[in-house]
Order: structure tokens, then sequence, then C-alpha cells
């Protein structure tokens, strides 16, 4: 992007997914050449990814100032870290392909039990490519600058006269690269492409040889401004090269590759047929179709019958029965290790199997030979096996003649039933040879595309050869005649890139598939330099050298090239040369198939052609596709101070680039030298506006030597015999494109080394428009090319004026082609090749006019086809813009408070309306919908994705382009707020005013890059300061720790609705967003007090906290709290767990803050008067008149619950709640003293969490709760023991005053003895043994049971079978109160809870097996259906994210407990960070940022789900705050 910081360390960021895989779309990894000093690639892995356990990172980056080896490996161990993040840090040094993967031990499944440790296993490896630094004198190319030009060496003339001549020609029109077909000696057909020897130049253009080559490129770099690239041919040699008479073993004969026996013999028998069709009384010159028709029915008759190649694919029947007789009569058998089962009725059941059944048998057990066809009848079976299947269906052989008759026939009936889809084969692949040899004679002597060569005969075979044979000599008599017949290259239609197509696995020389070339012998490697010692020694030498001298290479046939022997041959050329430049020829049909060959080789780009393109419409397409990114493209990269590796704390300022999805780069040329030219594929006059196009894009660019000549037509590199010419190399005006071409290549290198990678290409009738612009200057070049396809003439329509918004054009020229076609001059010169006559026509008559905020191009009536016009344009007020934009947020937003935060960050519809008032609400996008949130997360949570996908398109996008309502509206809102008191905004505001002013200024097509600039540039500022704001664990943290902490911002702010206290506007705790956001629905005691341990003291926002504690302490009635506030003024007593939840959180406050404990101590002014049960309004005199300190409020509450409560709600009745019946308003709570534990509630009330109450009328349910959950709920034992636990320790150390209660009977009791009555009895209350023969010992009724080895959810409700319900509430008792629980019954119920209620991302409300279950929650729904009706299964099913904080921290706590070894200790770590995987998904994906209430079953979407929730973050936060406490101290 965007701002230039030269002191900014440049880091590009990689991070991995939790198998090691790189979260890169398409996962290829393409970055810049290296720098100097070097920037960093950051690989980003999670601290407890599963890659963790015992795992390390292998990678081959060399460390600087060493040699790259694709083997060496450096290792980076990867130290696990629950609540960080592992950042490893490479400096690059080299361009290159390289290589990483990770190793671990895999963590196997949780189990409660032993379990087998998996084997350590590795990843798959993943490459990473690094462009190539060029250089050119003192000057860096980027590879998007070069504009190479192509030139075919043997057409070069004599060294060194003509080739000075024409590369000053080239370098006079400013290419900065040539490319050159192989300079290396040619074999006998005198191909560039078919090397005779690849060690040595060509003597005829060199004659001094190497000498020579290295002066040349001196003077091309030197003199004339020229890189050399080279074609590196790797996959054959020349058919008459010396060294494969010395190693016919190079190559692919019948002794290295036996398969292609039958081939050879076809290839020998087709080559015969030709020579004797006169024998047969068949045609030698083919006249038509008929005459084809007469010689393929010969080839039938006379090749394919005599030569029986049916005999390589079936078993010889006849043999192959005797010699299994024969084994049977001797006994000799062998049974397979399968046996004869095979699920065909044992051996029995053989007897009956069908002919087929036997057949496959053998195929399967005793088939030898199947792989290939390595020669006549080389597949057979295994006799002994054979035999062991006719003991079964004969027995054995008692010496009678008679069955040795019965088993041949046996044998011989089974054999020809195996035999029989080889024969099949057979058939099929004979009817291939007969297509292709029909196809290839009817091309090669009647297509009229094809070179009609005349009569068949001695210098005209019938069919090309397939195969090399080696001459008789010498040195060839050294070797076995059937190592001398070599397998010719070539190439197949559609074909598997990978696949070795002489190898054993294909057919296709035999089915005759290839389009061979006879000149070319096809190299044989293998897999490995031992497989083939000669070859590869003798190639890395031939790269080596050319590595010496040339700056590129060009892969000639890469796909025919084995993978393997590219990668070894190109480490050996940058080992010689680290900044290869490396392209490609490369065609595999698949654009997943070329990615792998790119990043396999570190290609730099692959070969493409605009010539390819049939129409305009195509050519737009290939200029758009190989022009960079849209203008206006947005980026998204962003300065921070980071964590240095595995949480070293570093101070270096960043600037940090996210690894996003590269297209392959392409080397784009206007025309190859092995297709044809305009003259023949479109109009010559196309020449011109194709290369001109061509040179537009923002890729490495192409021509070749006739191109800017105008050529008439392809040259044959084999057959051509006349030199170059060029009025370029002769320094003569006129004549070709050339100099319009001098111009175009310094244009187009210019923005490749300036960076003018963004690019609008519009297509218009037969016009192509191309801006291409700097995305920072906003400087631009802008082309008009009218282009000319055949059959259009000399117009068609005028261009319709370009407007160019924002912008200011200057011509640079324009200029329209004529070329004479009719000239025969050229075809008919002998000597040299020459262009055909052409004329460049100059005119200035293009119409420019400036307009206040535009400019209008207007192309003349003389702008015919061949005709372009080039601009240069750039943009006032953007000149140092994007540097403006992202200076000054740190500054702006660092006196932000977190309230001011929630203010900039977030506020929901609701939320809007109800502090400014009006219609203020969040914003609106046309055809996309409001906002989540009106502050800044609302435009990041779109703005993020558009990044992610550059979608331009999105309405978003499209919404900005049309005007500029939502920066004044963003601005407007935050000054609002200002007015209304928050003046801390009003530099942030300011900050933002004058970026939103800055860019006001731009076309309006820029304003998405802009804004979106502007708006990732504030939110980096506010998110870096909540950072600052927040506890070290959280600063340092995760990002998923930190996403989570931001949602404490997010839903703690101010409205004028909702309060802590009635006469005093302080902010509070939303329950979540948007459904709990204002009034009396926003601030609930029960949610405050579940999610205020991880999203404030976790979070180290203690003064939130504390501000929470107190306010609701003062509302303190009947020893409990309220679960809806309602600012204190109407405060509703319907829930039993709020205040233990409430007593939980004064223990958390007394052990994570800092002198927490002296929070008991302070005073707190009460609502109600103490220990009375009296209500009176807010505004009585008798409100807030009395004080206790927070000591006395904990007292208060265990004593009140103590002596029992007994009570009706306040106000009760429908004005109260509609929904209730008169009995749900009575609130009864006492201690059973046998037990001590805790019971409350009725069957028309719910009074803990799960408190849906039934509201149907029509279902009958209304007044009826889903769960009641009466009687003493297992979290509520936990929470009260828990706290009786802590205030007995408290009055132990003489910090708690009283040591315990009085009962309702006026008995004392110490809180220990209470507690001590809870641990006692618990689990013979709650727990359900696994073995039913243990229910004697627990209180259980055996016959309604549905679940064992778990604990009850409810003990002595009033429907006896809820109580043993299995519900995901006792892991919250289990975290608060570990110490009563059985360890190994614990973790045993936990897993049975993994097993049945964990989801994707929450706790299934109830066991899926119970006949409750209704896990879809849609509130809406008025059925008749009493379970469901209006939402009443709430909590029967659906799946509620905050209980999986609670059930993951339990069972990391006890997981824990049997973990005795760092090893481990870790696993128990990483199963936890396992089953975060989606929540961590969840809060990514999510506009609103947070985790959501519920969803349905298995994670699917409820829409009733508040979208974020405060406990839900909460939660998870708390699991992360206690894995931080156990992994630093394991006795916590």
């Amino acid at each position: 992007m965007t701002t230039q910081d030269n002191k900014a360390e440049e880091v590009w960021l990689l991070p991995l997914t939790d198998d090691g895989a790189p979260e890169v779309p398409s996962g290829y990894i393409y970055l810049p050449p290296p720098t100097d000093p070097p920037y960093i690639l950051r690989f980003e892995i999670e601290g407890m990814s599963s890659i963790c356990r015992q795992g390390s990172l292998w990678l081959n980056i060399p460390i600087p100032g060493e040699l790259f080896r694709r083997d060496k490996y450096q290792r980076y161990e990867l130290h696990p870290d629950f609540n960080g993040t592992i950042r490893i840090d490479i400096p690059i040094c080299q361009a290159g392909s390289f290589a990483f993967y990770t190793t671990y031990t895999p963590l196997p499944d949780f189990s409660t039990g032993d379990v087998s440790v998996p084997n350590p296993t590795q990843t798959p490896t993943h490459y990473i490519d690094v462009s190539p630094k060029l250089t050119l004198g003192n000057t860096i190319l980027p590879l998007d600058s070069l504009s190479v030009f192509s030139v075919v060496s043997k057409f070069m003339g004599k060294y060194p006269t003509d080739w000075e001549k024409h590369l000053k020609g080239i370098g006079r029109r400013e290419y900065n690269m040539v490319h050159f077909t192989p300079l290396t000696e040619r074999g006998v057909s005198n191909s560039p492409y078919s090397i005779y020897d690849q060690l040595t130049f060509d003597p005829l253009c060199f004659p001094n040889g190497e000498e020579d080559v290295a002066n040349m490129i001196a003077r091309m770099e030197q003199e004339y401004g020229l890189l050399g690239l080279t074609d590196v041919v790797w996959n054959h040699t020349a058919d008459n090269s010396p060294w494969l008479e010395e190693h016919p073993e190079a190559g692919y004969n019948i002794n290295t590759a036996p398969w292609l026996e039958s081939a050879l013999e076809l290839d020998d028998a087709l080559l015969k047929f030709g020579n004797e069709l006169e024998s047969y009384k068949l045609p030698t010159t083919l006249k038509n179709q008929n005459d084809l028709e007469k010689v393929m029915a010969g080839v039938k008759k006379h090749v394919i019958e005599p030569l029986k190649l049916w005999q390589y694919y079936v078993i010889d029947v006849t043999s192959n029965a005797e010699e299994t007789v024969a084994d049977w009569s001797q006994g000799n058998i062998t049974v397979p290790q399968k046996g004869f089962s095979s699920g065909l009725g044992g051996l029995e059941g053989v007897k009956g199997w069908s002919l087929k059944n036997k057949a496959d048998f053998l195929q399967e057990n005793g088939f030898v030979g199947a792989d290939s066809l390595e020669s006549r009848h080389h597949r057979s079976i295994d006799s002994k096996i054979g035999a062991a299947l006719l003991t079964v269906l004969h027995g054995r052989y008692e010496g009678i003649t008679s069955a040795k008759d019965e088993a041949i026939k046996t044998m011989t009936d089974i054999l020809n039933e195996l035999n029989e889809p080889f024969y099949k084969d057979y058939d099929t692949d004979v009817e291939v040879i007969l297509q292709q040899v029909y196809d290839r004679v009817r091309y090669l002597r009647l297509h009229g595309d094809g070179p009609k060569l005349g009569a068949i005969g001695p210098n005209s075979a019938f069919i090309e050869s397939y195969f090399t044979r080696l001459p008789s000599n010498a040195t060839t008599k050294k070797h076995d005649s059937k190592s001398l017949s070599l397998v010719n290259n070539g190439w197949i239609w559609a074909a598997n890139a990978l696949k070795d197509h002489a190898g054993p696995d294909s057919r296709a020389y035999l089915r005759r598939e290839v389009i061979v070339w006879g000149d070319c012998v096809k190299l044989r490697y293998g897999k490995s330099p031992e497989d083939n010692p000669f070859l590869w020694e003798y190639m890395t030498k031939y790269t080596r050298l050319m590595a010496k001298y040339f700056a590129g290479f060009r892969i000639d046939n890469c796909h025919s090239t084995p993978l393997v022997v590219a990668e070894y041959l190109l480490d050996q050329a940058r080992a010689v040369r680290p900044n290869l430049s490396v392209f490609a020829e490369l065609f595999t049909g698949s654009e997943e198939m070329d990615y792998l060959f790119v990043k396999r080789l570190g290609l730099s780009a692959l070969i493409r052609e605009a010539m390819q393109a049939w129409s305009t419409q195509e050519l737009s397409r290939l200029v758009h596709m190989h022009s960079g990114r849209p203008i206006g493209s947005i980026d998204e990269v962003f300065k921070n101070n980071t964590n240095g590796i595995n949480g070293t704390m570093s101070f270096k300022s960043q600037r940090v680039h996210r690894i996003k999805r590269s297209p392959l780069h392409a080397l784009f040329f206007d025309c190859t030298h092995d297709n044809e030219v305009p003259a023949q594929k479109r109009d010559a006059r196309d020449t011109l506006p194709n290369a001109a196009l061509v040179n537009m894009c923002a890729s490495a660019t192409g021509s070749v030597m006739g191109y800017d000549e105008i050529y008439p037509k392809l040259l044959d590199i084999v057959n051509e015999k006349r030199l170059y010419s060029s009025p370029s190399s002769e320094a003569i005006e006129g004549g070709g494109i050339g100099g319009i071409k001098k111009l175009m290549n310094r244009l187009h290198t210019m923005m490749g080394k300036d960076g003018y990678d963004e690019t609008f290409v519009h297509q218009e009738g037969e016009y192509i428009t191309v801006h291409r612009v700097h995305p920072q200057t906003r400087k631009g070049i802008f082309a008009i090319a009218h282009t000319a396809f055949p059959g259009y003439g000399s117009g068609h329509g005028l261009l319709t004026p370009v407007h160019l918004s924002g912008t200011k054009a200057k011509l640079l020229g324009s200029w329209s082609l004529e070329v004479d076609t009719s000239s025969t001059k050229a075809l008919a010169e002998k000597k040299i090749l020459q262009g055909l006559p052409s004329t460049l026509f100059d005119f200035q008559d293009v119409a420019i006019d400036y307009k206040a905020d535009e400019t209008v191009i207007t192309v003349p009536a003389a702008f015919a086809p061949g005709s372009i016009a080039l601009f240069e344009t750039w943009m006032p007020h953007s000149e140092g813009l994007d540097t403006f934009i992202t200076s000054g947020a740190q500054e702006a937003f660092c006196k932000l408070d977190l309230v001011d935060l929630n203010f900039v960050l977030y506020r929901c519809e609701a939320e809007e309306h109800d502090f400014l008032g009006g219609n203020d609400g969040v914003y609106r996008i046309p055809n996309y919908g409001t906002l989540v949130y009106a502050g800044l997360q609302g435009w990041w949570s779109i703005i993020k994705d558009v990044i992610r996908n550059n979608n331009l398109g999105h309405p978003l996008c499209h919404h900005l382009r049309q005007g500029q309502w939502a920066l004044d509206w963003i601005v407007s809102r935050l000054e609002r707020i200002a007015k209304a008191g928050r003046t801390s905004l009003q530099s942030a505001t300011t900050w933002l005013a004058q970026r939103f002013d800055a860019i006001g200024k731009l076309p309006s097509f820029l304003l998405p890059r802009h804004f979106s600039l502007v708006i990732q540039t504030a939110y980096r500022a506010s998110w870096d300061r909540a950072m600052q704001l927040m506890s070290d664990n959280i600063r340092y943290g995760q990002n998923f720790s930190q996403s989570l902490a931001m949602v404490s911002i997010q839903q703690t702010g101010y409205t004028k609705s909702a309060s802590l206290y009635p006469n005093k506007s302080v902010p509070c705790l939303a329950a979540g967003l948007p459904h709990f956001s204002h009034s009396w629905a926003r601030c609930w005691g029960r949610d405050v007090f579940i999610s205020l341990r991880g999203l404030f003291l976790a979070t180290g926002r203690y003064a939130d906290a504390r501000e929470h504690i107190m306010a609701f302490a003062s509302v303190l009635k009947h020893g409990m709290i309220p679960n809806l506030l309602s600012d204190g003024k109407a405060p509703r007593y319907n829930s039993r767990d709020s205040i233990w939840f409430f007593l939980q959180n004064i223990q958390d406050y007394t052990i994570m803050v800092p002198n927490g404990s002296e929070i008991l101590k302070e005073k707190v002014a009460r609502r109600f008067l103490p220990c009375d049960d009296t209500y009176f309004e807010f505004d009585d005199p008798r409100a807030y008149s009395r004080e206790s300190t927070i000591e006395e409020i904990v007292q208060e509450a265990l004593q009140r619950h103590a002596s029992g409560l007994s009570f009706r709600e306040a106000n009760a009745g429908p004005g109260l709640d509609m929904q209730m019946k008169p009995e749900g308003f009575q609130i009864d709570v006492n201690v059973d003293w046998d037990t001590g534990l805790i019971f409350g509630g009725n069957q028309f009330n719910c009074g803990t969490w799960m408190d849906k109450m039934g509201e149907s009328e029509k279902a009958g349910n209304k007044g009826v709760p889903g769960t009641p959950r009466d009687g003493a709920a297992i979290e509520i034992t936990g929470l009260a023991f828990s706290t009786l636990s802590w205030v007995a320790r408290l009055h132990s150390e003489g910090k708690y005053k009283l040591g315990g209660v009085v009962t309702a009977r006026g008995q004392s009791i110490s809180f220990d003895e209470w507690a001590s009555k809870i641990q006692h009895n618990f689990e013979r209350c709650y727990y359900i043994p696994t073995d039913p023969n243990q229910d004697e010992k627990y209180d259980i009724n055996s016959a309604i049971v549905n679940r064992r080895g778990i604990y009850k959810d409810l003990y002595k409700s009033g429907k006896e079978y809820e109580d043993y319900q299995l519900r995901a509430n006792f892991p919250i008792a289990m975290t608060v109160a570990p110490q009563l629980f059985t360890s190994a019954k614990a973790l045993y119920a936990l897993g049975m809870a993994e097993n049945i209620l964990r989801g994707p991302t929450g706790m299934a409300t109830l066991d899926p097996s119970d006949l409750n279950y209704r896990p879809y929650y849609n509130n809406s729904e008025d059925s008749t259906d009493f379970r469901t009706s209006k939402g009443r299964n709430y909590h029967q099913g659906p799946e509620w994210l905050w209980p999986t904080g609670f059930f993951l921290r339990a069972l990391l706590k006890f997981d824990l407990m049997r973990r005795h070894t760092k090893e481990e200790r870790i696993e128990a770590f990483q199963q936890i960070t396992k089953r975060l995987h989606d929540c961590k998904k969840a809060i990514h994906e999510s506009p609103w940022a947070g985790l959501t209430e519920l969803t349905n079953r298995n994670g699917e979407f409820c829409g009733d789900s508040s979208p974020t929730q405060a406990w839900s973050a909460g939660c998870i936060l708390d699991l992360f705050y206690d894995a931080r406490e156990l992994a630093t101290n394991p006795n916590v």
C-alpha cells in the first residue's frame, strides 16, 4: 500500500493453520525480491496449535551468508503457549523457490482412559517463491518492467558483425532483455531446439565458443542496456547427439523401458508397411479420403493383424493352465494371505463361486505383471496360488489322469474369464491406434492446414517414427541391440503434466497418441541422480554453463519436464546465479497444475501470448488478465510494534503486509517465435494496437524479431534459411513500428520500475482503452487502441468520448499503421527476411477538453483500425495523500478511554437512537443494508472482506463512488457525540474530518480505496489504544483473546435509558447486542456476573468490575441481587443463581485484582434497607439512606439463605410479567441442613439461567416454564460451596469478621461446617455411577436413569426425571468447586459431555437422547407444539456458547490433574485449543465481532440469537486467564 517509511522494517506475514498449511488461498506464497537490509518473512502460529505438539518448523531458506541447499533445513522448535502467538522471523536474502514443512506428534483423540500415542508425522511440503532481483548496471529491474525481445540464433547472421548490429537495434528500441533460442550446437535437423551438444556453443555462430558468448553478454549489458535470457531444453536432445551412442541408457529403450516393446514393434511395422504400399497395390499418393480409407484397411490387415499385439495384454492360457495343474498335482500350493473367505462363504462356498468370482480371486491374489505391457505373455498367474484354488475346487490330486484333464479344463475356463477384460483393453487400444494413424496421415497428406507431404516413399515416410534407431558403429556395438532404439519426444493434447507418457503406466506410444518430434530423443532421468548418473551430471554441466552467462532461463516444454528434474537443475543454476529469472513454456490445461509448477520451481512468470486472441473481446480479456490490479484497489498493510520471535518484545517500527493470493505472473508476448503473426492471423495493421495493448500490461512483456518489422508470416525455425533484417538494426527510420516501440518500451519499463500496478481496461466495439496508474502518486499512462481483426475493413464506428474523472491528460502521440499486404517482395526475397511495406502516420488531432473535474478525450474519424493514442495523465491533490492519511492516527486516538472507544468503534442501532435521540441510528448502504454498528467496527466488518477479495464491486464501494455521504455522516456523528459530553473525542474527530476532507477532493472512483485506508488506519489506531488500556496478558496475547477482550468495549458504554444507578448515568455492561442494548433489557444481574470475570477482571478493567459489583451490592434485597436491574429503579428479584455468580465475582476480584481484598471494606449506599424485605420506590427517603460494606453484603446474602427465603415478588402480576402464572411469583429458598444443599423454586417459575417461560396460548404452554429447574441446581451448589470455602478461609486469616451463620431454628453453623456438609453429600446426591451395582451408594432411582457416569443436573426437583437429565451445568460447579468432585469421575463425566453435548461452538442445553430435546429455537413460532411454540425450547437443545467456557475450563483443570510430564500437560492445553477452532472462526467472520448467544443443532445458525453476547466472550476469556495461571502454577 501506501506510506513509505524508510525506517520501518518490512515484514510479510504468513499465518499457518492448525495443520501447518499456509493461510493463503491456493497456497501460492509469492514474495518480492530480496532487499538490503533484508525484509522479514514472519511465520505466525497459534501458540497451542496442533503442530506445536513436539513440533518443529523446518525451512530451507538459508540464513544470511549461507548457500542454499534444498536438502538442508533449519529447525525452529515450536514452544507451545496457550495465551500467545509463536512468531518466527526469517530474513529473506536470496531469491528462488524454498520449502517448509512441520513435524509434530498428532494430538490423540480425547479419552478419559489410556490412549496410544500417535506416531510423529510430517505435514506436506509447502513452497515460498522469492522473486529474483534483476539489475542492469546500477538499476534494479522488477520483473514487471521487463521488455523481452526474442531472436532465433540461426537467423542472426555472422558473429560479431551481424549480431552486434541487431543487438544494437534491439537496444535502440529500449527493450531490456533479449531472449535467445538455444545457442548451443544444433542437431542434424538444424532446429534450435534439437541440441546436438549441450556443452558447446554453436561454432557457426560463435567461432571462439564460450569466449564469444561472454564478450557478447558483457557488451549487451554495458553498451546496449540488454540482459540475456536463453532457452534451456532439458527433456530431449537431438536424435544424432553423439553422447547417446555412448549412453543409450539416457533414453527410453527396451532395456530401460521394457513396456515400450509393443510400441516399437508397431512402429517398425508401420514404417515397413509404408515402404511396401506398392506391393500391396495401395496408393502411395493420397488424393482423397477414399485413398486414405484404402490405406487404413491395409494397416489393419497387414500391420495390426499379423502383429498379434493382444499377446502383450493377455495371459497364455495353455501354458499357465498346464503349469498350475502341474503344481496342483505335486501339492505345490500357496494359500494367499487373505485366504479364501473374502466374504464369499469360506472354503465350502468357494465351490459355488461363479466363473467370474474365481477369476477375480486370481486377479486379486495371484496375478503377475498387471502394471505394464512388458513382453508377449508377460502377464501370468502365480501357479501355486492357482493350485491352491484347484485344491479347494477339486480336492487333492489322487493320481487319476482324468482328474488332471478336468483340472486343466477348470483352469482354462478361469483363465479365459480372467483374460476377457484384457482382450477388451486390446480392442479399445487398437481402435485408438487406427484412429490416431488415420488422423495423423490425413493431416500430413490431405488436410488444408497440413503440410501436404505428397507421395509416400523412402524420403517421406508413411507416418513419423516414434523411435530413433541409433546407427550401428563401433560405439553402439558395445551395447545390447535392444538399447539402440530410443523413444522420440513429443506432446499430447490435454495431457497430465505430471505423468511420464513413456513410463510404465502409460500406453501413449503404443496408442500413437503422441505428436512426435522425430529429431528429438526423449531423455530418461528417473527420480534422482542415482537412477541415471551420467545424464544428471551432463545436464547439470549444461545448466550451470547457461546460468554463468544468462540472467534468465526460458524452460522449453516445461510441462514435459519432470518436476524433480527441473527443480534439481534450477537449484544448480541458482547456485551459479542466485537472482536467475525463470520463465516457462507451460501448457498444463489447469490453473491448479500451473500453480503447482510455479510453486515448486519458483517460476518468475509463464509465457503467454496476445496473438492467441481471436477477437477484440478476447484480446481485452487477456489484457485485463495481465494488467495488475483494478484502479483504486485496496490493500491491508499496517505499521506496528509487535512481539518478536516467540513472544519477545520488539520496539522496532515495522510495516506488516499480509500475504494474499497472488495471480500467476506472465511474460506476455505480443507474438512469440512459434506462432503466426498479425498479417497471417488478423490484419497486418493490428501489429500496432496489439503491441500497444501488451506494453500497457502490468507484467513482463515480450516481442519477437519480425513483429516490429511486420514480417508477413511465421518463420519455420527448422527449414528457414534466410537471415534477419530490420530497419532498427540499420538505424533506418520508417518501416514497421520500431520507432513507436521505443516509446512503448520506455513507458512500460518506467511503469514497471516505479510500481504503476493499477489498471483499468475497457472494451467498446473494436476499441480497447487501458489506463495504468501509480497507486500513490496517481500518475499514469492512458492508451486508446483501435484493433484490426479480419472483416472490419477501414472502420467500424467511433469511440464514445472518454471521460477521465478528476484527471488531467497530455497527448504523447497518436499514430495509425497502414500495411501493403499485396506486396510479394518480402516473400520473394531469397537471402534476407523482410517486413511488409508499411507507413506509420502521426496525427495530432485527438481532441482533449479540460473541464473543472474531468478531462474528455475524443478521437477523430481518421482513427482507423490499426491506430493508437498514448497520453500521460496525472491527478491533482493526490501527491503524498497516502502518507497524510496514514499519519497522525496514533496521536489523535491516544487519549481515548475505553468508553470513548465504545463510541468510536461500536454502538448498535438501538444504542444510537437511545443516546443521540431522533432518527439517528446506524448507517444504511443502498443495496446492502444497515451496518451492524455506527462506529468504525461497522465499517471495518465490511471493508476487511472488500480488502481480502479486492471486491471493488461491493455495494459499499458503489455507494462511495456515488457520493460522499458516508464521510460526512461519520464525522457528523462523532461531532454530535462530542457535543453530548464526550469532548475527549474531539481529537479523533478532527483527524477523521481532515482525512475525509482531503480525500473528498479526489475523483469518486478513488473514494473506496482512500475511504478504506482512512477507516483501517483509524480502526488500527483505536485497536492499538484499546490494547494499551488492557492488561499485559491481553496486550501481548494472541489475536483471538484480543478480539474477545474487545467485546468488553463493545458491550460497555453509556445509554440514556440504562445505568447502574437511578440518579447517576454511568457506563454499564449490556447482556448482548442488539437484543439487550438499552432500557430495562440492557443490564442483567446474572449476565453481568457470568461475564464480569472475563470481560473486566481478565482484561485489567478493574474499575469497571468494581463499579458493577458496588452497583449490584447496593440493590441487595431478600439476600439476592436482581436479575433485571432497571437502573435500580424497579429491580426484579426472581433469579436464584444471580447472587451466587455475584458472590463468586467478589471472590474473584479479591484474588485477581492487586489489593483486591480492600473491596470488602468499601461501603455502598443501600437501595433497600438491610435485612428488610420492604419494597419502596427509588425516590423514597429510605432509599440509599443506609450503608453497608461489601463484607456485610456478602454476610447478609449468606445469612438470608441460611435463614430461608420466602416472598412474593413486589408488584407481582401481569404488569410485572404478563406470561407468568400467579404461583410463579412466589420465591422460596431454603437450606437442607442434613446435606447443606440450597433448594428453591417451583414448577411455575424458572430461577436459574435456563429461564424461558412458556408464552403460547395456542399451544397451551403459557405460564409453564420450559426448564423450571427447581430443587438444588448443581451449579448453585458448586457456587455456594466456593463462596463458603472462601469466606471460611478469610475468617481463618482474620480478614472476615464472622465465622458462620444462624439457621432458621437459631442454630449457629460455621462456614466450614456448611461447606463440609455440601462436600460430604455432594457426590452421593448428584453422581450417577457407571455401574448400576453401585447405585445403592448414591441417592439414585435406577428406574429412571438415562445416562450413567454423569452428574445430575438437579437434586429433588418437582419432576424427578429432570434431575437425571444431562445438561451443561455441572462444569460450572466443577470449575468453581473442583474439591467436590472425584477427579476420575469428573473427567469421565466431562468426556460424556464432550461426546454428547459439545457442538462446534456451543454446548447443547439438553441431551439429544432426551424426549424433550428440541434443538431448533424460533421465538416467533406460534404453533400448537407445546414444547416449541413461542420458543419454549430455548434451553431444551439449542447450543449456548457461554457454557463452553466453563466446560473447557473444567476439562483443562481435571485433565491436568492426571498429567504429570511436560508433554502430557501440553497435550491437555492442545485439546482445549482444538475445541476453540470454531469459536475463533466465528468471531473472525462475524460482522458483530463477537460470539453469538446460541446456535441451533450442530452449530447451525439461529436467527433469534443475539449475534454478540457478553458472556459468550467473557467465559472464553476466563479460560485464557485460567490457562495462563495453570501453565505457570500447576497447583492452581
